[in-house]
């Protein structure tokens, strides 16, 4: 990766500013993880070596259109028995790869911009959208502590963020997402159901044809 192209699309990062009107309890920041991307990109790599993105089962046996691994204490699984965090990398039986250092830094600093202080995520997924992979309105559940925030990183090509409501048939905002915006939801707004549109082809100048989320949790 060129990470000399990374000075083009660097700029001030915005002011925090609600995700949706009406709830200060979901952020948006603009712009917040550009200044961490060349830290970031070489970790991710490290990861994808250590415990390489795969297109895991729902319960229902049918493959994610998103291809996915994680990083730090727990990591996300789904298979047939149903979805979980599980200490061990079901692909290789050992324990998921350390959370970065940068990784860290950005979730912290990011759930602190949103109002969040003392965010200390054990889990972070690493999910890679490919053109036309999308994520269907779900709610973060399988995690045992309901009082931290998720902080949802972009990296790559735009995507729609679908942000809904306390039910799945509650109507979503459409939040269009660039690279190094992020996310960041909580309190009331923890169990909203949320979601991303299918991705539109397109090729971005550091990660070419696909969109990278770092998803962080607090699961234990």
């Amino acid at each position: 990766m060129n990470l000399s192209l990374f000075a083009d699309e660097e700029q001030a990062p915005a002011a925090p500013a609600p995700l949706v009107p009406g709830t200060s309890a979901s952020m948006l920041l603009r712009g917040f993880a550009l200044p961490y991307v060349a830290g970031l990109l070489p970790a991710l790599d490290a990861i994808a070596h250590a415990a390489p993105l795969r297109h895991m089962l729902t319960p229902g046996g049918l493959p994610m259109s998103v291809a996915m691994s994680s990083c730090g204490l727990l990591g996300w699984v789904t298979d047939r028995r149903g979805y979980r965090y599980a200490a061990l990398d079901p692909a290789s039986g050992q324990p998921w790869p350390p959370m970065p250092a940068v990784f860290l830094r950005l979730a912290q600093e990011a759930a602190l911009a949103a109002g969040y202080a003392h965010f200390n995520p054990d889990a972070c997924l690493v999910n890679r959208y490919a053109p036309g992979a999308r994520m269907a309105l779900h709610q973060d559940r399988d995690e045992r502590d309901f009082t931290a925030p998720i902080v949802s990183v972009s990296l790559g090509l735009p995507a729609t963020f679908l942000f809904g409501g306390a039910a799945r048939a509650d109507k979503a905002a459409r939040i269009p997402l660039l690279h190094g915006d992020v996310v960041v939801w909580g309190g009331v707004d923890r169990l909203r159901f949320h979601g991303v549109a299918p991705l539109k082809e397109g090729e971005h100048a550091l990660l070419g044809a696909q969109r990278i989320n770092l998803t962080f949790r607090k699961a234990s």
